[in-house]
């Protein structure tokens, strides 16, 4: 049995000048709201699925970049076809209770040697093996805190939050693995007055090498 009612074709009266169509009988107003919602879902599913996926940004820890109530449209096609840049903002799979999500931005690459002296965030990798300092204009504050090193095997991003007083990451509970990656923040859509194209991306351009 079909779930769709089949529509009557309709009848067409010749003329010597044109062809004049009927219009079908109108179908139930419910026949037709149950078909729209249903092609509806035929649409939304596979892209909230697949595609894109909204989520409401709730915590200090991205201050100043994000505020609580932010309503963001999250990407999940583009790691799909290459993995995360550095400086991206992107949502995953808390490590340590899969249901909930979290939203940091990423700071170490995998093949990364990640080290973290007081204030200073240094990256030492193949490219730089004197290793660099992040320029990070949007921290406002990072109190001194226990020196670390972190050296990020493949599929291992280390990821940190921008208020980095406040934030729970990966100086805490560890490195991140690529496949509790969602996406990464690809629209912020409100309030209407924030609305931005790949929030809070950046892509560290001015470094200082380290002595």
């Amino acid at each position: 049995m079909s779930l769709f009612s089949r529509t009557p074709a309709p009848h067409v009266i010749s003329t010597p000048d044109d062809a004049v169509v009927i219009p079908p009988q109108s179908e139930h107003p419910l026949i037709e709201i149950f078909r729209f919602t249903l092609i509806a879902l035929i649409i939304v599913i596979p892209i909230r699925l697949f595609v894109a996926q909204p989520f409401i940004v709730s915590g200090a820890s991205m201050e100043e970049t994000f505020q609580s109530g932010e309503y963001l449209i999250v990407d999940q096609v583009s790691y799909k076809l290459h993995q995360p840049n550095r400086g991206d903002v992107i949502v995953f799979r808390y490590p340590k209770d899969p249901s909930k999500f979290f939203i940091k931005r990423v700071i170490g690459l995998p093949g990364d040697t990640v080290k973290i002296e007081g204030s200073m965030v240094t990256i030492v990798n193949e490219a730089n093996p004197d290793g660099f300092v992040l320029d990070e204009p949007y921290i406002k504050s990072m109190r001194n805190q226990s020196d670390m090193t972190e050296v990020l095997g493949e599929r291992e991003y280390f990821v940190m939050g921008d208020n980095r007083d406040q934030s729970s990451d990966s100086r805490v509970w560890g490195v991140l693995q690529e496949e509790r990656i969602i996406g990464r923040a690809y629209v912020r859509l409100f309030p209407p007055d924030t609305f931005d194209y790949l929030p809070g991306e950046a892509r560290y351009e001015a470094v200082t090498s380290t002595p």
